[in-house]
């Protein structure tokens, strides 16, 4: 079982959380204004990268947070994990 990292609450098992997509992926400030192939590339293209890749958890079984994890898709190997706002671990 995959133990992840959550920053308020620790080490928990990955049944009490929920994978929320990619990180750092930045709303248009402005909606109206893009165009559709913009807005259709925010809301369904990702990166899909193999290797060391920043994503998005919820503890719903626990804090009910937010946050950001480093996780090689590969190994599924948790490197990192941090709160939302903060800078991206090396």
């Amino acid at each position: 079982m995959l133990l992840i990292p959550c920053p308020w609450c620790g080490p928990r098992p990955e049944i009490e959380f929920r994978h929320a997509g990619e990180a750092h992926i930045a709303r248009p400030a402005d909606p109206a204004s893009v165009t559709d192939a913009a807005w259709a590339d925010f809301l369904y293209n990702r990166s899909n990268a193999r290797g060391v890749h920043a994503e998005r958890w919820r503890h719903v079984h626990g804090c009910g947070r937010f946050f950001n994890c480093i996780r090689d898709t590969v190994t599924d190997r948790v490197i990192a994990s941090y709160k939302p706002g903060e800078t991206r671990p090396e």
